[in-house]
């Protein structure tokens, strides 16, 4: 299971930083994936990042090199640590979990098998 940790989300101005974190309870400590998501109304759910197995980590180019996932192991968390925030960025995100590895899975696209409650992000210009 995922639980998103408080507070949840938040708003700042462009340029700004927020984290978000999630709890990673049950078999989501060992999911072999974990992510971000994010959508905004009238679009799609939208890969933020995702950890596959021990190390490897996508991301979405929309947001590589302002945007850093950190498993956090012994404490249980997932982070999404985001930094030079942009109005598009705004959305609700959601943290995510698959448990087992699967061929031909695509991370940053495909369907997880849990995922938390949705965290508002508003970024104003």
């Amino acid at each position: 299971q995922v639980e998103l940790v408080e507070p949840g989300g938040g708003s700042v101005q462009a340029g700004g930083s927020l984290t978000l974190s999630c709890a990673l309870s049950g078999y989501a400590r060992q999911a072999y994936y974990l992510a971000w998501f994010r959508q905004v109304p009238g679009n799609g759910r939208e890969g933020v990042a995702a950890k596959l197995g021990a190390r490897a980590i996508l991301y979405a180019d929309s947001v590589q090199g302002r945007f850093t996932l950190v498993h956090d192991g012994p404490r249980n968390r997932l982070r999404l640590e985001m930094n030079n925030l942009k109005p598009e960025d705004s959305g609700t995100y959601y943290c995510a979990v698959r448990q087992f590895s699967i061929t031909g899975f695509q991370p940053l696209q495909d369907s997880y098998d849990s995922y938390t409650q949705g965290a508002q992000v508003t970024v104003s210009s």
